[in-house]
């Protein structure tokens, strides 16, 4: 009988880790591995690091420390880096950390149960030795799908040829149904779960790392998504959110930029999904066929995640970026026209270079008249290899710190008075967990996992209602806490 051998995944970072984490899962199970909750009952704890901000990537530091800890009184035996910072930092995270036994980078995905099987037998591994990832592929978009079939890109499954993938895979793993289909097993029972529609971005931001160590765009086969899609729906799932960097140029690659408008009705009408979700989109690629898709399609929600980022137009030609505040404005005025509760969120960088208090004044203005239903704000700091960080005109840590304080106050009362505009809506809300203190909790269409605030699910006497994760409910909002809402279930006309 084989040794039994365990490894646990511990995923930071966004959703698009999440699923690179699902796709290493389905790998390690498919090589006979047993994959545990908990680091302390592992052989291996894998930790999925985060790479795009300062706070992030001390996270992963804590997680791949704390994680190294078990080792003296545990069972783990093993701590390896993978994901985004350790593609990125590769040897450099290495020689910081040495507590980590492995810094494995995307490369590694496709033979990560050898890999990690030699770490656990006290063997090494070489370092990850990063490189610009946007230079592995063509510059040209419609020469890239060819190319990519030789380039490692998490979410998009193996470089290796369909016949070395299993065929007699474990119950619970999705099976490879195409020659770059991933393997996936799930981490969690949520209801709810993440797609990946595409890897990488183009776009140059001159504050972003990201393209140089997720690399050039690459959408996804529409054939792949909705596969997946519908393996996600027999494991249960009842809303899936399409990821990636950039979703609003899915299908450029492709031949047909507007593919995403196709491929929408597509994946609503998988037997068993209930909702379908679209995060990640750009202000300046939105099309007038994009929102009408977003805002009529049955079971597509109309929620828009706009990377504004700012409003002022001197700070965003420096970000490279463009709009401005009525521009911006403009948009999601179109959007209410068509859906007018449709969700909005959006972030914002404060603090930039050269940012005047004039620029911020106008990201003022513009934050104070958008109505968005959640806001996130960061204080800018510089990132290795960006343009931005060579830029002039920084301005002191102070002054960085009190926009942030200030904006992040004004962004909780504005979402706070968001919510409370929602007071008498009915909703439609998926049921995803109870929880002790208040019970039944689920999620509106504007709202999506973890970022956006929840729903409190409630009956007309107060009581919690009786309810399972992934109902479907119609509830009509009687209270908010900041950007939460409080609902009452309306059984006669609830479920599905």
């Amino acid at each position: 009988m084989p040794e039994r051998r365990t490894v646990a995944l511990v995923t930071l970072g966004c959703a698009r880790n999440e699923v690179d984490s699902e796709e290493l899962a389905g790998r390690l199970a498919a090589d006979g591995w047993e994959l545990v909750e908990n680091a302390e009952e592992a052989d291996v704890a894998v930790v999925n690091t985060c790479g795009f901000v300062e706070a992030a990537k001390k996270d992963s530091v804590d997680a791949l420390l704390e994680a190294n800890d078990l080792k003296d009184h545990g069972r783990t035996q093993a701590v390896v880096a993978v994901g985004c910072m350790a593609e990125r930092y590769g040897k450099e995270l290495a020689e910081a950390l040495p507590e980590a036994d492995g810094v494995l980078g995307f490369d590694d995905y496709a033979d990560i149960s050898n890999r990690l099987q030699t770490i656990l037998s006290g063997g090494s591994i070489e370092a990850h030795a990063p490189r610009d990832r946007r230079k592995l592929l063509p510059l040209s978009p419609v020469e890239r799908q060819e190319a990519a079939a030789s380039v490692a890109l998490p979410g998009h499954g193996s470089v290796d040829a369909p016949e070395n993938v299993p065929s007699d895979l474990p119950e619970g793993i999705a099976p490879a149904s195409g020659p770059r289909a991933p393997l996936r097993r799930r981490l969690d029972t949520s209801p709810v779960a993440s797609v990946k529609l595409a890897s990488g971005c183009d776009r140059r931001c001159s504050f972003c790392a990201i393209p140089s160590f997720r690399g050039s765009f690459v959408s996804r086969r529409p054939s792949d998504v909705l596969n997946e899609t519908r393996w996600l729906a027999e494991q249960g799932v009842k809303e899936v959110m399409l990821v990636s960097e950039n979703n609003t140029s899915y299908g450029k690659d492709l031949g047909d930029i507007r593919l995403l408008e196709s491929l929408l009705p597509e994946l609503a009408s998988v037997d068993g999904i209930e909702r379908v979700r679209v995060s990640y989109l750009q202000p300046a690629e939105m099309r007038p066929g994009l929102i009408d898709v977003l805002t009529s399609t049955e079971k597509v929600v109309p929620y828009f995640d706009l990377s504004f980022q700012h409003s002022a137009p001197d700070v965003l030609r420096a970000m490279r970026r463009f709009g401005d505040t009525d521009r911006f404005l403009e948009l999601l005025e179109t959007i209410r026209s068509k859906a007018p509760t449709a969700g909005a969120r959006s972030n914002f960088i404060v603090g930039f270079p050269g940012e005047t208090e004039a620029d911020f004044a106008e990201l003022e203005r513009f934050v104070t008249h958008a109505r968005l239903d959640a806001i996130g704000v960061f204080g800018y700091s510089d990132e290795d290899g960006t343009e931005a960080a060579t830029y002039e005109h920084k301005l002191d840590q102070e002054v960085v710190d009190e926009r942030l304080a200030h904006l992040s106050r004004l962004a909780e009362e504005l979402t706070a008075q968001r919510a409370e505009e929602r007071l008498g809506e009915t909703l439609e809300v998926l049921v995803e967990s109870f929880d002790e203190e208040d019970g039944w909790i689920g999620r509106a269409a504007h709202q999506a996992p973890e970022t956006d605030g929840q729903v409190v699910l409630t009956t007309s006497d107060g009581t919690s209602p009786d309810l399972t994760p992934g109902r479907m409910v119609s509830a009509k909002v009687v209270g908010t806490e900041g950007v939460d809402l409080v609902a009452e279930c309306l059984f006669e006309e609830a479920g599905r």
